[in-house]
């Protein structure tokens, strides 16, 4: 019988691996994270299936790859025949609660299709990706009419959009009120009280949650914005850091002699071309990590809540985060390219379980993927995992020491079509893939209708020296490519029957009055 009640999945947004005390940062100080790593497993290489915020979270909410699922960017839809999390809980009679972000965009078509474009309590639950809704904030834009803005004017922040004129807002040293869209404004205190911030406010509603549901068992999805864009932080946190605090830039000037054709592409973006220049990168990172250190200080919070709820001995807790940021590393800014800046990320798992015991205050450097996330939580909760669809592995496996042969490749894509980059290379909406497939030693990059890209991780671990070109390395890159193919072949399509209606039905047609090629 599982010793696990309640699941707490926490998500930053934008949180690189690097970026963490207890993954080696030397100056940003996360207590409290670092304190969950203590307690559980420390996950030292885990992947994104994809370097996007709205690609990447299908992954994490169905355990299944992009290529699985076909919501390939932020504004693709996941499929309403896509089953998620929260629907795996409800036919459990569980639900999932969300506070925070979950860029889950309804598929309208497949709804209208199936005629649950109404108000139907199904058809409203697709629309939020079977996510029972505590309160929704994705951020990264106003949302004036949300219960975040609607806080904001209780608390005495008069605007019709408090969000743009207090959360992204400040004061500079003449008085003026500026926007922090504009990342030169990135060193100064937003115009919101901390205590009314956008994480302090999604930590309030998640502990409050927590607290209203007694003993009472539960599972929350957690989903806090930062610390990514606009990178504007309240005070004390805007300037917790100083730059000589920051992680030195890794950028090489060999990556701008010839940069693969796609590579190039996104260095004429703007985001890139600004965090190419040294002024961006040494405003923007100290503030970076303030935000981070915002988390971390609400993280112990929600801990303490814990505590007094007693409930770390029944919660089964993950903390992830959906990308990295780039920051001006390989010259790039924001995310999306397959170098580990962006595709590695944190993740610590805590296992109440006795059995777990063991794996205390450890670390692990088997090969993690954003698709372990489903199967790991309907492992706790003793629920059966939907192998024909399910694409992921149970993470409890590591924590209680049972895990056996692990993966040694993880793999993740990228659909560029909407981006700048597309129209700067003359491509057709459907010619902007890219798919990454990543060994302890190798990464590999197929691109449509461009050369690929290999680095040697062994002797290149920053990922300076592109090695798809070099004639040395055709038989490695043949390897890569045919890794590539067999995981294509591996991808779970078959989704409408499991894999014991198939053992049922084999060789079954007689019994169904078929007697074809009898003699």
């Amino acid at each position: 019988m599982s010793s696990i009640r309640n699941v707490l999945f926490i998500m930053c947004d934008q949180l690189r691996a690097d970026h963490l005390a207890c993954y080696g940062h030397p100056y940003l100080a996360t207590p409290n994270i670092d304190r969950l790593a203590q307690r559980g497993m420390r996950l030292d290489r885990a992947f994104v299936q994809s370097g996007v915020c709205g690609p990447s979270r299908m992954s994490f909410y169905t355990g299944r790859y992009v290529s699985s699922h076909g919501a390939t960017w932020n504004r693709v839809p996941l499929a309403a025949g896509e089953i998620t999390l929260g629907e795996y809980l409800k036919d459990a009679q569980r639900r999932l609660a969300l506070v925070g972000k979950t860029h889950m965009m309804p598929d309208h078509k497949g709804l209208e299709r199936l005629r649950l474009d109404g108000d139907s309590e199904l058809g409203a639950l697709l629309r939020e990706g079977h996510f029972a809704l505590v309160d929704r904030y994705d951020g990264h834009h106003a949302e004036p009419h949300g219960g975040y803005a609607n806080y904001l004017r209780q608390q005495g922040y008069h605007s019709e959009d408090p969000w743009t004129d207090f959360v992204i807002s400040a004061q500079d040293e003449h008085g003026k009120i500026v926007s922090g869209w504009h990342m030169r404004n990135a060193h100064l205190p937003a115009r919101v009280r901390e205590a009314d911030s956008e994480t302090a406010y999604t930590a309030d509603q998640a502990i409050r949650f927590i607290e209203k549901q007694n003993d009472e068992p539960w599972v929350l999805h957690l989903s806090l914005v930062k610390p990514h864009w606009p990178y504007m932080a309240p005070a004390p946190y805007h300037n917790r850091y100083t730059f000589d605090q920051c992680l030195p830039v890794r950028r090489h000037a060999v990556e701008r002699e010839a940069p693969h054709p796609v590579t190039a592409a996104y260095h004429q973006q703007e985001e890139c071309r600004n965090f190419m220049r040294d002024e961006v990168i040494r405003t923007v990172r100290p503030v970076y990590q303030g935000l981070i250190a915002q988390v971390d200080h609400h993280m112990g919070r929600l801990w303490e809540a814990l505590e007094k709820l007693g409930r770390w001995q029944d919660t089964l807790i993950i903390f992830t985060a959906d990308h990295g940021d780039f920051l001006g590393d390989h010259w790039l800014g924001e995310k999306e390219l397959f170098y580990d800046t962006v595709q590695r990320v944190p993740y610590i798992v805590y296992d109440p379980s006795p059995e777990a015991d063991g794996s205390r205050n450890t670390a692990s450097d088997a090969l993690i993927e954003a698709i372990d996330t489903v199967p790991t939580i309907l492992d706790g909760l003793g629920l059966p995992l939907a192998e024909h669809r399910l694409e992921g592995r149970s993470l409890l496996a590591l924590t209680r020491g049972a895990a056996g042969p692990w993966r040694d490749a993880v793999f993740s894509e990228l659909d560029y079509s909407y981006r700048e980059a597309r129209l700067l290379l003359g491509r057709r909406p459907d010619a902007c893939r890219g798919w990454m497939v990543r060994t302890a030693q190798w990464k590999y990059i197929h691109w449509q209708g461009d050369a690929a890209q290999l680095f040697d991780l062994t002797n290149d671990p920053d990922e300076f020296f592109d090695l798809g070109a070099d004639p040395v390395f055709e038989s490695v890159r043949e390897a890569m490519r045919a890794r590539l193919l067999e995981w294509f072949c591996r991808q779970r399509r078959r989704t409408t029957v499991s894999n014991q209606d198939v053992e049922r039905g084999t060789h079954q047609y007689k019994k169904a009055g078929v007697f074809y090629g009898v003699w």
